[in-house]
């Protein structure tokens, strides 16, 4: 049996021909700090909830936290509306960097047109989420014509390929789960997640779940 080598240990004085000048990938950035109607605001916090209530304890879950997926290019970020990163319990990162963390297996963008404004086009959007390599994107649009409110994408090899939504219902791939369109926090419509794709058995937020519990102790 050979022996097996072990990791070599690199010398702390090592010189480099040129001054090592490190990147910042900040947590925050004026640029991309754009106005958010309450509207948006609500649609994105009731998605968070969901997340957080069923999966934190699982996964590592973030919104409109900026995502590093280049580490040449700092500018070059994201800021998911909700993402999900399986296989680690949630903590309070305030940014994620794909080669620290890993690549989310779903993002999503939920778009109101009409009332908060996007720093980036959708189609640069879409561009950055291929480089990315996130292997499910969903989006919401609000403003959108019924019907055509939800869409999603699958990573095929190297390719971000379009998914065929009929009836504002796709499964996630991601969790196993179904994303419909339902009410909540008040809302008419938002962003979903439910265990059936007729959106019957919703997963709750937790302020939804002890509702109730307080009004049917029984279940």
């Amino acid at each position: 049996m050979g022996v097996m080598a072990k990791p070599a240990r690199l010398p702390t004085d090592l010189r480099h021909v040129r001054p090592v000048q490190p990147l910042q990938f900040p947590s925050s950035d004026p640029e991309w700090e754009m106005p958010e109607s309450k509207r948006h605001k609500r649609l994105c916090a009731l998605l968070y909830s969901i997340l957080a209530h069923n999966f934190a304890a699982q996964h590592s879950m973030g919104s409109d936290q900026f995502v590093y997926f280049d580490t040449r290019q700092p500018k070059r970020c994201l800021a998911p509306d909700a993402f999900v990163k399986l296989g680690t319990p949630d903590d309070d990162f305030r940014s994620w960097s794909t080669w620290e963390r890993g690549i989310p297996e779903v993002c999503v963008e939920i778009l109101s047109p009409s009332d908060t404004k996007e720093k980036l086009t959708f189609r640069t959007k879409l561009a950055r989420y291929r480089a990315l390599g996130t292997p499910e994107l969903v989006a919401f649009d609000i403003d959108a014509p019924a019907g055509t409110r939800l869409r999603a994408w699958d990573r095929v090899g190297r390719k971000l390929v379009e998914r065929d939504v009929t009836h504002e219902t796709t499964p996630c791939r991601t969790l196993g789960l179904h994303w419909v369109l339902a009410g909540g926090d008040g809302l008419p419509v938002a962003l979903r997640l439910a265990r059936d794709p007729e959106g019957r058995e919703l997963l709750l937020t937790k302020v939804e779940y002890l509702e109730r519990l307080l009004a049917d102790p029984a279940r």
